[in-house]
């Protein structure tokens, strides 16, 4: 039994509650995701319940897509909990550097609680690292070799002491020390909003059952590598709707083998 197919036996057996403050863009997607693998999705976002559902949770999928005040500090609260219990963080600093506000209040943030994993782009790893001049928004800026990104991932991962997947055409993860590279995948996945976001919501799940964050964050790549190439294959080029759907059919079959 391989690693990866030993993990997601874990994950349908012991079904983790996945707590997701999504964005109000991927919510669904990122929902029906965990359900496809065999997690229990929870997209709680009241300040009022977080102590309540950060005690039955296994992991936190903590997404700053669609970002304001509040969200921060519930977000950051949430990060602080999971600290506080041992739980595995996922942090997505969605767009990290579009705005010298959406930046200051994510470094805000990273100094109030450490997440296991943060999943970025190209873009936004570089926001974080302080070339926010270099930031294109949520989508990844392009101009760099897979060495450069392969560092980007590894400095980011020393700065934040937290593993890092820098996704991309190839996608790179490091935690300061270890470095991975995991390729494959599917040129439809840009067009897809909200790929990202999902590729975090399976990190947070394979964190819930798998203790070493950095394999998590492998392991999380890997399958989502897997299932945007069988979704691909099952497209047949009848458009990236039907690519979209055929994501969340190719988690559910990969879950199953």
């Amino acid at each position: 039994m391989t690693e990866l197919t030993e993990a997601l036996r874990r994950i349908r057996s012991e079904r983790p509650l996945v707590h997701c403050v999504s964005n109000i863009v991927t919510a669904n997607d990122c929902a029906n995701l965990l359900l496809a693998v065999g997690a229990s999705p929870m997209m709680a976002q009241a300040p009022e319940e977080m102590a309540d559902i950060a005690a039955i949770s296994s992991a936190a999928v903590l997404n700053l897509g669609t970002p304001d005040a509040e969200r921060y500090e519930l977000c950051a609260r949430r990060g602080k909990l999971a600290n506080e219990l041992g739980q595995p963080c996922v942090l997505d600093p969605v767009g990290a550097g579009a705005s010298a506000w959406r930046l200051a209040n994510i470094e805000k943030m990273l100094r109030q609680f450490t997440p296991a994993i943060v999943r970025v782009n190209l873009s936004e790893a570089r926001a974080l690292l302080g070339e926010a001049a270099r930031e294109r928004g949520v989508d990844s800026a392009s101009d760099a070799d897979e060495a450069a990104r392969a560092e980007c991932a590894a400095a980011l991962a020393r700065k934040l002491n937290a593993a890092v997947l820098l996704s991309g055409k190839a996608d790179h993860i490091s935690d300061g020390t270890r470095n991975s590279r995991v390729e494959g995948g599917s040129d439809w996945i840009p067009m897809v909003t909200g790929s990202g976001c999902m590729l975090s919501a399976l990190c947070g799940a394979f964190a819930a059952v798998e203790p070493d964050a950095m394999r998590a964050a492998v392991l999380a790549s890997n399958f989502w590598k897997q299932c945007a190439a069988q979704a691909e294959r099952e497209t047949q080029n009848r458009g990236p709707g039907t690519f979209h759907i055929e994501l969340i059919n190719a988690a559910h079959r990969t879950s199953l083998n």
